[in-house]
């Protein structure tokens, strides 16, 4: 009985919560929330008044007013001002057109890598044409409908809404980014990067948002072909999740994700297909699927949190790198969610003093010459702790470098680090100090 009082006095504070900390069921009988907030999203974005949010348009910049005003609600830091980021593009007949990028940014709690940083991504207009070139042949396509991508945008927010309001999680920073002339072959994504944004070497990964309302037909991954993040996903789907995409090695079809990739920024684009309205110069904010947009939105938060707390995803590993490798994940030190450890420590100076230092031997031939100096040594630690491939990264001179890398390749096993409850192979780079003492005049 006391048992029975227990259940239905939780049930009844679960009740009592506030809405936007419930958890509502999926399906018609409850519109949460989310679906509610995304259901008015779309309605602005898809209306008639925007005239198909076209690059260049009216209808475009009072999207960017709406999106920038929608994250200010949410309680992220808009870096662009009230109508976005302004850019020009230069058309064939010489005049210029005027886009906009919205920016918002979320910071990352761990400072060894809150200057890194996961961009997510959707694209802000939607009417327009861009051509590619296949087989030789310029190919003219078109972009248009509600679900490209007032779908993705409405996504886009709530997704910032929940990341800001967990920012405490997040390792990385997030850079949210509604991507302005995206029809014109990524014209946003592509100022963005080589024109907007200065630390685009400290970009870890990108996550595409386009066409995400019809999941009945079918909820889409394309990694780019990444090893690191088809295992990310890998990873997150073998866990319990409402929604679950199929990780496809063919493009879906031309988006933002494209402009990262290039720049060789691991990217994964999120979709769920082009839909049978596409084609129609018609609104289509009648067929989205909410509950399902909502179950992807879950996926896509799960998806983003983990590449924000995970070790960096490589773009691809270097011919001698991968060989030796066989095709495994290299996790840096400061990456891994449970470090190395040596002798039960895992400051790498205790390695340092209770190893290197206890067995290095300074080259006679180097002390007659007077070679003093530090000698940076990178190393990889296995998943069984045994120190592999030592190799020196800046050295001093090759006797003092042969006995740095002698000295750190001949060490005792590590317990090795972790990264979700396994152990990883990660890598250590550390530097070894060979000093000279001066005598005393007498």
């Amino acid at each position: 009985m006391k048992r029975l009082f227990t259940i239905v006095c939780l049930l009844l504070a679960t009740l009592t919560l506030p809405a936007q900390y419930r958890r509502p069921p999926y399906g018609d009988l409850y519109e949460s929330v989310t679906v509610a907030a995304m259901r008015e999203d779309v309605r602005f974005l898809a209306s008639a008044a925007l005239e198909g949010r076209k690059a260049g348009s009216e209808g475009e910049r009072e999207a960017a007013r709406y999106v920038s005003s929608r994250l200010e609600e949410e309680g992220v830091d808009v870096l662009t001002g009230p109508q976005g980021e302004p850019f020009g593009i230069r058309q064939e007949n010489g005049d210029t057109l005027s886009s906009h990028n919205v920016l918002a940014f979320i910071p990352g709690y761990d400072k060894s890598v809150a200057d890194h940083y996961i961009v997510i991504g959707a694209r802000l207009d939607n009417i327009g044409t861009y051509e590619l070139t296949i087989d030789g042949e310029k190919v003219t396509r078109i972009c248009y409908g509600a679900n490209g991508n007032a779908s993705g945008l409405a996504m886009l927010i709530q997704l910032a809404s929940m990341l800001q309001r967990n920012k405490v999680l997040l390792r990385r920073s997030v850079i949210i980014a509604a991507f302005g002339a995206s029809c014109m072959l990524g014209a946003g994504s592509w100022y963005f990067l080589n024109r907007s944004f200065s630390a685009v070497d400290k970009i870890d990964a990108m996550i595409n948002l386009d066409m995400l309302g019809t999941a009945s037909s079918g909820f889409y991954a394309w990694p780019s072909g990444n090893a690191d993040l088809t295992q990310f996903l890998s990873n997150l789907s073998a866990t319990l999740q409402p929604i679950v995409p199929q990780v496809v090695t063919r493009e879906p079809c031309f988006s933002d994700h494209k402009a990262f990739y290039d720049k060789e920024i691991p990217s994964v684009f999120f979709t769920t297909g082009m839909y049978p309205e596409y084609n129609s110069e018609k609104d289509t904010e009648s067929i989205l699927e909410y509950d399902n947009m909502e179950r992807e939105l879950e996926y896509i938060y799960n998806f983003a949190v983990q590449l924000c707390c995970g070790p960096r995803p490589l773009f691809k590993l270097d011919e001698a790198t991968a060989a030796r490798l066989n095709g495994k994940m290299v996790v840096p030190y400061y990456e891994c969610d449970v470090k190395p450890t040596f002798l039960g420590s895992t400051d790498p100076g205790v390695f340092l003093q209770k190893w290197v230092y206890a067995y290095l031997h300074y080259p006679a031939e180097a002390v007659r010459q007077g070679i003093h100096g530090r000698v940076l040594v990178d190393f990889l630690i296995d998943e069984k702790g045994n120190v592999k491939d030592a190799h020196v990264l800046k050295g001093v001179h090759p006797l003092l470098d042969e006995e740095a890398v002698k000295v750190v390749g001949a060490s005792p096993r590590w317990k090795p680090g972790k990264v979700r409850g396994k152990p990883v192979i990660s890598e250590v780079s550390l530097y070894v100090e060979f000093i000279l003492e001066r005598r005393k005049n007498r």
